[in-house]
């Protein structure tokens, strides 16, 4: 009868566990290639889509500081446009999309594999954005404006106050008379009325 020990597997003492340590480092290496590669691979497009729209960036007006024609670093580079829209590669590397930020949520306004269609979007974008800040300070000049000339109504209110005054003075005349001519009026008929006493008073004399 075999020995029981006999039968337990021996365990190869050639594997080692920096063996294994080995290995995982190359496999994350290996990963972290692929990411680099698709990471500067998106940077680079993003690159010339910005020297493409350099121009454009160029003649926005130096006094609108809410741009930011920038790309950025990161797993996932990106052309910043203003503080709510960006354009970013998706995942396939070769397309670009044109993505802004609203209030229900974010929106593609462009999205194609050539750069031209999403740069003219951009262009666009940028154009709406400078006209709306022109039709603003319009809107805020015209509002002075008319703010200055209700300001200057009130001058005019002294000689119109001064007719209302006038045409006071005559109604209170007026009614004084009225008051005046009514006691007259009552006076007489009391007289009449109260004729005979008056004379028996001796208050009235009788021809």
């Amino acid at each position: 009868m075999k020995d029981a020990g006999e039968n337990i597997t021996q365990i190869d003492q050639s594997r080692k566990l920096s063996d294994a340590i080995r290995d995982v480092k190359n496999a994350f290496a290996d990963r972290d290639d692929v990411v680099v590669d698709m990471r500067e691979a998106h940077r680079m497009r993003l690159d010339l889509l910005a020297a493409e729209l350099a121009p454009i960036f160029a003649d926005v007006p130096a006094d609108m500081d809410n741009f930011d024609f920038a790309v950025s670093s990161g797993l996932q580079p990106r052309l910043w446009i203003d503080a709510v829209s960006h354009v970013a590669m998706g995942r396939d590397r070769r397309t670009y999309r044109f993505l802004k930020d609203t209030r229900i949520g974010r929106v593609v306004l462009a999205e194609s594999t050539e750069m031209k269609p999403v740069a003219d979007q951009v262009t666009r974008y940028v154009a709406e954005r400078v006209v709306e800040r022109q039709r603003m300070m319009e809107g805020g000049v015209e509002q002075a404006v008319a703010s200055l000339k209700r300001a200057l109504v009130p001058e005019a209110e002294p000689p119109l106050r001064s007719v209302r005054r006038g045409k006071g003075w005559s109604a209170f005349l007026s009614g004084l008379g009225l008051i005046a001519a009514g006691a007259l009026v009552g006076l007489a008929v009391s007289i009449v009325l109260f004729w005979d006493r008056l004379v028996a008073m001796g208050l009235v004399f009788r021809p």
